[in-house]
Parts: C-alpha cells; structure tokens; sequence
C-alpha cells in the first residue's frame, strides 16, 4: 500500500498491549510515504520497534519501501511492492532465571551455569530482512496478498545458532458500501461529507500460528467508529478467541487522521488480568506539487481509514 491514496502521508502509532501485567509489550511504528505520479510508483520509509520489558527484548527495523501501480482501469488498479528493511534485536538476559540456576534443595539462586554459558548477558543481533506484497482493488472493494520474511533470516542470540523466522503469509481484503452523501465538506470544492459502511478480514499465518481478524467501520465524515472481532475456530484444546476490539477517530479535513483503539480481551488471559490493549494513531496526508501539471488528481482507495 506504499503510495496507495495518491498523496504524501506521515504518521505515527502507539500499542501498549497487556499494561495489567507486570510485564507489557509496547510497540511503535513511524513512517512517510509518497506517490510519483510520472512513474506511477510509491515510495515509502518505515521504522518499527516494539520491547518487552521481561528480558528488555528491542526490535527496532528500518526499512524502504516500493510499490508500482499498474491502471487496468480508471477505477481497477493492481499495486504489487517489497519492502528492504535493516533488523537490530537488543537484549539483556541478566535479571533471568532458568531452572538450572535454582538450588532444589534451599531455593537458593545461583550464577548463571556452563550450559547457558553461550548466552551473552547483553546481546544484540543485526540482519537484513525482505517482505513482498500485491494489492489489488477496484471502485469499492480490495484484495491483497503479502509474504513477509521470505529468506526467512536467522535471528538467533547464541552464537553459531540456528533460528530461522519462519514466512508470515497474510491475506487482507473487504468492501465498502456507500451510503449516500451528507452536507457540504468543502464550499470552494463542492465536496459533500462522505457516508460509508466499510467490512474487511486480514488473516495471518506464520509456522504453525494463525490468526483473522474481521470488522466493519462505519465513516460519517469527519467521525469514524468500528468494531473488530480477533479469533479463529481451532481443533485444538485451547480456544483460539483473543480480542473484541472497539474504534474512533476523526477525520478532519485539514488532512488529519487521529484514531483510538481498545482491544477487550475475551480469552483466559481475561481483560482483568491483561488490562486489554490501547493503540493510538496519527496521520496526516497532503497533495504534493501542482497536480495539474500532471493532470492528475488524488484518488482515496476503498480500504479503512485505520
């Protein structure tokens, strides 16, 4: 989607997903995109980073991005892109404790043995990594398919180990049906405020884990509300049901986007114990240059706002 609505976007999110526990997971992900339109192409940088605070596991990835748009249509368009991204994994193994460290006897802790000699206590593993991914969509609807990890790079911290990350495939898609038109957005434009009901799935599945999420947003220009189920029916003991996840935002016509997410979390883990999930996104898209010296305009594809 680098480049997808035709505009230069930058924007910004922040999950803080399990703040109940005494161990959180936070993430954060910034980036800017930009459509050229003499080459029909989208250029993008992003930088993602998330951290545990049990071992002080950081992520943080860097990565460029390209996509080319090809016009079968005026309203059908086939995106196809990659993404290069540079990894750096960081952690400190210092405040853990394994078994082997344990005295059975006086429950005494001791010093770390020579069977995790291997492990540095302060450690860090840098790599490159490689996503592809294609987007199709027409007037209303979307479908998109992506592969991420794809050489499957090692991200092991003993050394001389093996541990490859497996390929994350996905599969994302929905359609958005138009309700109508409200009042006047923009007097000088003559624009009318946008009335719309968008539905959507995007399922994961890495190794043996998978995962789908389905939702609907519903857009009375400037608001936006939503709601989102994350789960998927196993055959295994445990239940695969997550999340319900409620939305809002607002969608101004400075070219601002700010949206807020909770995720109630409806499996064991209960939301008393996990304090559920809150995310927080920022964006803000502008033309930019003269678009008439192309004799192009900008295009808002069908997929959700958030």
């Amino acid at each position: 989607m680098t480049g997808a609505s035709e505009l230069t976007r930058i924007g910004m999110n922040y999950r803080n997903q399990w703040p109940g526990l005494n161990h959180s997971f936070n993430s954060y992900s910034a980036y800017i995109d930009h459509y050229v339109f003499d080459y029909n192409s989208g250029i993008g940088l992003i930088v993602n980073g998330n951290r545990e605070s049990l071992a002080q596991l950081a992520t943080n990835e860097v990565g460029l991005a390209y996509s080319y748009n090809l016009k079968i249509s005026e309203d059908i368009q086939w995106r196809f892109g990659g993404q290069a991204s540079f990894i750096s994994r960081d952690a400190y193994f210092g405040d853990l404790i394994f078994g082997s460290m344990i005295d059975i006897g006086s429950g005494s802790i001791g010093a770390i043995d020579d069977e995790l000699s291997g492990i540095a206590l302060d450690y860090n593993h840098r790599f490159m990594n490689y996503h592809f991914g294609t987007l199709f969509t027409t007037k209303n609807a979307w479908l998109g398919l992506a592969a991420h990890n794809i050489t499957e790079p090692n991200v092991s911290f003993v050394d001389e180990g093996i541990s490859a990350l497996p390929v994350k495939y996905s599969a994302h898609g929905g359609y958005r049906f138009n309700l109508g038109y409200g009042g006047i957005n923009n007097t000088f434009t003559n624009t009318y405020q946008e009335r719309s009901l968008s539905i959507g799935f995007n399922y994961k599945q890495q190794a043996p884990f998978n995962q789908l999420d389905v939702g609907a947003q519903l857009f009375l220009d400037p608001l936006v509300v939503g709601v989102w189920y994350r789960g998927l029916p196993t055959k295994y003991r445990l239940p695969n049901n997550e999340a319900i996840i409620g939305l809002v935002g607002v969608s101004l016509p400075t070219g601002v986007d700010i949206g807020y997410s909770y995720d109630f979390t409806v499996s064991k883990l209960n939301i008393r114990n996990s304090g559920g999930a809150h995310e927080i996104s920022v964006r803000y898209s502008f033309l930019w240059g003269d678009p008439k010296s192309r004799n192009q305009r900008a295009r808002t594809i069908p997929c959700f706002h958030y």
